[in-house]
């Protein structure tokens, strides 16, 4: 059976699970829910994920969907605080 279903930024956090939900609260905290919804619909353009897809997109690619929302993880600030220092 196939099902196609148009779902938000907090339906996308209930559906998540495992490093999903720690990249989605950090997002969060970021306040750029919105943007991460535009970016997975770039990402998945062509095709219709399944939550799978989605979850494991937003677990192991993290560090990408980071720097495409322009958010800092505490090592790049501490980083920058330091780069300032000097």
């Amino acid at each position: 059976m196939y099902i196609k279903i148009d779902y938000g930024f907090i339906d996308l956090k209930n559906r998540s699970w495992s490093g999903a939900i720690s990249t989605l609260e950090k997002i969060e905290e970021a306040g750029k829910e919105d943007e991460l919804m535009e970016l997975l619909e770039e990402v998945f353009e062509y095709e219709i994920p399944t939550d799978t897809e989605v979850n494991d997109f937003l677990w192991f690619e993290d560090e990408y969907i980071f720097e495409q929302l322009d958010i800092k993880d505490e090592e790049d600030e501490e980083e920058d605080e330091d780069e300032v220092e000097e």
